[in-house]
């Protein structure tokens, strides 16, 4: 792997440090063309690799861990997983890391639970967001979408034992997704989201306390206020590998909402018999997302 990302910290009250990744940019670029991306429940800013090399050669691009998951602190105080606190740890490391500085724009982008989290902090940001892309995620509420509840959810989150007796069987399943996009960011990128022990297994690296909150937070998520809130344009891209005609539909109303409300519809790209992580399988398609919006916020 070469041109590995800088790794800093901010600091947000009351003293915990959330971790991003600046994987750096052209010499000069567009004011407004910035991106920062989230990632999903139990991953790291390392998910985003595929894409954030593609960015940097063309826009400056930052990648964080949301606190809980990563190098990022977990504070275990009741509240302290609130899409509301999540939203401010984002624009915390927008500003500390200069991509939305100054009063400048940025693009925003979330994968999954990141989707929801990159939702919110763009409804805060309102014209300091250039954009916002949700990756397979961010315009559904999870109870309907799902069939579960929160409890229900938690409990299929479990990795079975198999695939953690040791690191070896844990790449290798994670391998096996897709061989063909498998590469070093793809290694490193798994290999952060788990701990070896001194016995060899390995145990998920996000804090218990932590993926519980953020799943509850994520059941707690109201689409449609949230996405007519957003003033700047949002694109969605879908992944339709189990059948995803009624998460188009979804998409539907709520871009007939926001045109009620007096903001853009969203737009719609779908990718057929593609799994959830479209940053490994479609990281081209992603990156062009994430441009597309940047160009046109700068």
């Amino acid at each position: 792997m070469t041109d590995l990302p800088a790794g800093f910290v901010v600091t947000v009250d009351p003293g915990d440090r959330i971790h991003f990744l600046d994987w750096g940019g052209p010499a000069t670029s567009e004011p407004g063309s910035e991106a920062l991306l989230i990632h999903g429940l139990s991953q790291t800013a390392w998910i985003w690799a595929p894409v954030a090399r593609r960015l940097a050669a063309t826009i400056p691009t930052v990648t964080m861990d949301l606190r809980g998951h990563g190098l990022s602190d977990a504070p275990t105080e009741d509240g302290a997983y609130a899409l509301g606190v999540l939203a401010d740890d984002v624009v915390a490391v927008a500003e500390g890391s200069g991509v939305a500085a100054d009063g400048r724009p940025a693009v925003l982008a979330g994968h999954g639970f990141g989707a929801i989290v990159a939702a919110v902090t763009a409804s805060r940001l309102g014209k300091r967001c250039a954009g916002l892309v949700l990756v397979d995620g961010g315009w559904e509420s999870m109870e309907a979408s799902t069939g579960v509840d929160a409890d229900e959810f938690i409990r299929g989150l479990d990795e079975p034992p198999e695939v953690l007796r040791s690191l070896r069987a844990f790449l290798a399943d994670r391998r096996a997704f897709d061989p063909s996009t498998w590469d070093d960011d793809q290694d490193t990128a798994a290999r952060a989201t788990v701990v070896e022990t001194h016995a060899g297994r390995v145990v998920p690296a996000t804090r218990p306390h932590a993926l519980e909150a953020c799943v509850r937070a994520m059941f707690a998520y109201e689409p449609a206020m949230t996405l007519a809130a957003v003033e700047a344009p949002i694109v969605a891209l879908v992944a339709t590998d189990d059948g995803a005609g009624s998460r188009v539909g979804a998409l539907a109303a709520l871009s007939d909402a926001r045109v009620a409300a007096g903001r853009g519809a969203i737009g719609v790209r779908s990718f057929e018999s593609v799994g959830h992580n479209l940053m490994r399988y479609r990281p081209t398609d992603v990156t062009d997302a994430i441009l597309s919006l940047a160009r046109s916020g700068s």
